[in-house]
């Protein structure tokens, strides 16, 4: 019996399962909108709901949780300082959850992530579904450059 078992197992092993929802939540956080079918959309939810609950507390050990659920390791085997910063700025997914994200949702008590259901895939009829944050879409909506464009006209 599955009484009380949350956890999608998504047709995998334990640790496929943890990597892939790792690698999904990754791209998450860097690309900020992330289309997949709605089983790993479900299942990558709580994930990045808790990871950016670390971010927004903010200290060593919330870093270091983090860097340990999104399997990434500190990179320090550069060419050069300008390799390493610029890998930090653009693919440091640590920082980019701490610095960039959880000061946007500092207010929020909740609910990150929006699912957006977007019809079956062509080939095996999939349920797909994007995956994105809250905050950011309605930060970068269109309305906002609209309005400057009417600004701008008048």
């Amino acid at each position: 019996m599955r009484h009380l078992k949350k956890t999608a197992k998504l047709g995998r092993t334990f640790e496929h399962r943890n990597a892939m929802l790792a690698n999904l939540v990754g791209s998450l956080i860097k690309s900020k909108r992330v289309t997949t079918t709605l089983a790993k959309a479900k299942a990558a939810r709580p994930v990045a709901e808790k990871l950016l609950t670390l971010g927004k507390v903010g200290t060593v050990h919330a870093r270091r949780l983090a860097a340990a659920k999104l399997r990434q390791q500190p990179r320090s085997l550069f060419d050069s300082k300008e390799a390493r910063l610029k890998w930090r700025q653009n693919d440091d997914l640590v920082r980019i959850l701490f610095e960039d994200l959880a000061p946007l949702f500092k207010d929020r008590k909740g609910g990150y992530t929006r699912i957006m259901r977007l019809g079956q895939r062509q080939g095996d009829a999939a349920e797909m579904a994007i995956i994105e944050w809250v905050e950011l879409v309605t930060a970068t909506t269109p309305v906002a450059s609209t309005e400057k464009a009417t600004e701008a006209k008048a």
